[in-house]
């Protein structure tokens, strides 16, 4: 599901309208290519404006994170790609420019804003400057 303010549109809508407004032809569910080789799909895009300004979260799935070789040192890479590869291009179609984008990479799908200690996690901030995704330190 991909929520906004108070109302929900279903992902496969919302991802379809995203990947063809963003000229994409992949399905959501194939898989992402990124640095470490590891396999990743969208999960969905949630936004809003928690006190900071607009904020896009683009959710992925890497079932191998947390895992010897996955851990979150091993993956930083993979999410600034997937920020300047997979939510920049995405985000004229979306709406207007976000003050933050953070990306997260889970080994299961999970709710968001849903605790579970079975699901690793792993996110990053950036902000968006000159169509270019730059880290924010938490």
């Amino acid at each position: 599901m991909v929520r906004a303010g108070g109302g929900v549109m279903q992902r496969a809508g919302l991802a379809m309208a995203v990947l063809v407004a963003g000229g994409v032809s992949a399905a959501i569910d194939d898989p992402i290519k990124v640095p470490s080789g590891q396999p990743v799909t969208f999960q969905e895009m949630i936004w809003d404006e928690p006190g900071q300004g607009l904020t896009y979260r683009f959710r992925f799935v890497a079932p191998e994170i947390g895992q010897a070789g996955r851990g979150f040192e091993d993956v930083m890479g993979d999410m600034e790609y997937l920020c300047n590869t997979y939510a920049v291009p995405r985000l004229a179609a979306t709406g207007p420019v976000p003050n933050q984008i953070v990306i997260s990479l889970s080994n299961a799908p999970s709710e968001f804003g849903v605790a579970d200690p079975d699901i690793t996690m792993f996110f990053e901030a950036y902000t968006l400057q000159d169509g270019t995704c730059i880290w924010e330190m938490f």
